[in-house]
């Protein structure tokens, strides 16, 4: 009793109990889905926007330019809110993060609060350079060789549901991989993850990459997963530097606390 008394004396904050926690971590996930609502809406505005200059722009760039069509009744209103649900996740993202960060910083410490604003700005980051990537580089040759990829005399026209799956598979994908050097920094920093172990495994990791890469590749063709590959095992060797680097920082950080 003695030690909440100091704590809160100090923190100049009463300690909250579980239920009150529990409430807290409710008004999260409401202020979370309210964030996706609004940006779904912000979405289902500009949606001609969206869908005429982000979504099917790819399209009229290929050789020779993708043609798209619906099979479905109602094919086109599924896509429609398929576009707009997605949206409203990714233009909310850094909004949820905020709202998570709000609800763990009471309890951290000045010097962890720092490295959660770090995480959180990093993490928003290094997700949309992943989608950026997979928009301007990947899903444009993956798009370039389905379309030049032709059988005789047989025509490619693609079902609007199937590109639109491949559109969010590509660039959803894409901005959790480049999460990994970020990942593997924070990792290393708490001794959880060594450059070592990273280096160990590295036969391992590369097997995973070319199965991601043939995931991500249509038709598996090997030039092309190779192509895709070669971005991914970046990835994983940035990550290796960047734990590395995490490993050093944290040894000074605790031969400077033992020498003081």
């Amino acid at each position: 009793m003695a030690e909440e008394e100091i704590k809160e004396a100090d923190t100049g904050e009463k300690e909250m109990s579980v239920w009150e926690h529990l409430e807290e971590l409710r008004w999260v996930v409401v202020r979370a889905i309210i964030g996706i609502v609004v940006g779904m809406l912000l979405c289902a505005i500009f949606f001609n926007e969206i869908a005429n200059y982000i979504i099917l722009y790819p399209t009229t760039h290929t050789n020779p330019p993708m043609k798209l069509l619906n099979t479905e009744v109602y094919g086109q209103l599924s896509v429609w809110m398929e576009i707009v649900l997605w949206g409203g996740v990714i233009v909310s993202f850094p909004y949820t993060l905020a709202q998570i960060w709000k609800f763990i910083a009471p309890g951290l410490k000045a010097k962890e609060i720092k490295y959660v604003r770090q995480i959180t700005f990093f993490t928003v980051f290094s997700f949309f350079c992943g989608m950026a990537f997979a928009y301007w580089v990947m899903l444009p040759m993956v798009l370039n060789f389905s379309m030049g990829f032709v059988i005789g005399d047989v025509q490619n026209m693609i079902s609007i549901e199937k590109y639109l799956s491949v559109f969010l598979e590509i660039i959803l994908l894409s901005g959790i991989v480049f999460e990994l050097p970020l990942v593997a920094y924070f990792l290393g920093r708490m001794g959880i993850l060594t450059p070592s172990f990273l280096r160990h495994y590295r036969r391992h990791a590369i097997v995973v990459l070319l199965v991601i890469a043939a995931f991500l590749s249509p038709g598996g063709n090997p030039l092309l997963q190779i192509v895709l590959f070669v971005p991914l095992w970046a990835l994983f060797e940035i990550s290796v530097a960047t734990t590395a680097l995490a490993a050093r920082q944290r040894r000074k950080a605790e031969e400077l606390a033992m020498s003081t």
